[in-house]
């Protein structure tokens, strides 16, 4: 594996040969990979990451990529930056055709509109040349299962900081943001 502009792990693997079982990729990134992990990705630390993928052919000039991908890292907490333990596991089932394949195409109905259904299947995405990046698809699987907003389990969230407007003569404050705009005028 090697460093890639795109992400931090790169795993090529030659695709226009698959045995019809396909093949198996196991990565387990090594230290060096982890710290590029960590870098990349903006976390605390990158513990393990572990990817066992099965890479088999799908109709004519596809590629099917199913797997997994395991992980320990450790983020820091959105509200305290205290460092928090994670597990991270991402399910990785995707399709892959050459970018000239017609099934690269977006469907199209009887009057040639764009069908695009929230329920349907994903339009499979398209590669280049004769190798697809096992550890880029593992990485990204990875970077869409981490927690965007990691937070420790015991901490509530701050009260809200309450700013008031005008003088502080100690009087109550009106409930209602606006109602010291109601007596202001524009002078013009």
């Amino acid at each position: 594996m090697t460093r890639n502009s795109d992400g931090a792990l790169s795993f090529p693997v030659a695709v226009n040969r698959l045995p019809s079982k396909g093949i198996t990729v196991k990565i387990d990134a090594n230290e060096k990979e982890r710290e590029a992990l960590r870098t990349f990705h903006e976390l605390e630390d990158v513990k393990s990451f572990k990817a066992d993928l099965q890479i088999v052919p799908w109709k004519k000039d596809g590629i099917r990529v199913r797997g997994t991908v395991n992980a320990q890292i450790v983020q820091a907490c959105i509200v305290t930056l205290d460092p928090i333990d994670a597990t991270v596991e991402a399910q990785i089932d995707t399709l892959f055709v050459p970018e000239n394949s017609r099934l690269a195409r977006p469907p199209l109905d009887e009057n040639g509109e764009l069908v695009i259904s929230a329920e349907g299947p994903d339009t499979p995405e398209t590669f280049t040349g004769d190798r697809l990046d096992a550890g880029a698809i593992a990485e990204e699987f990875f970077e869409l299962a981490i927690d965007p907003y990691p937070r420790k389990p015991d901490v509530v969230d701050a009260p809200p900081v309450v700013v008031s407007i005008g003088d502080d003569d100690g009087s109550e404050k009106p409930a209602n943001p606006f109602a010291t705009l109601k007596d202001w005028k524009q002078k013009t």
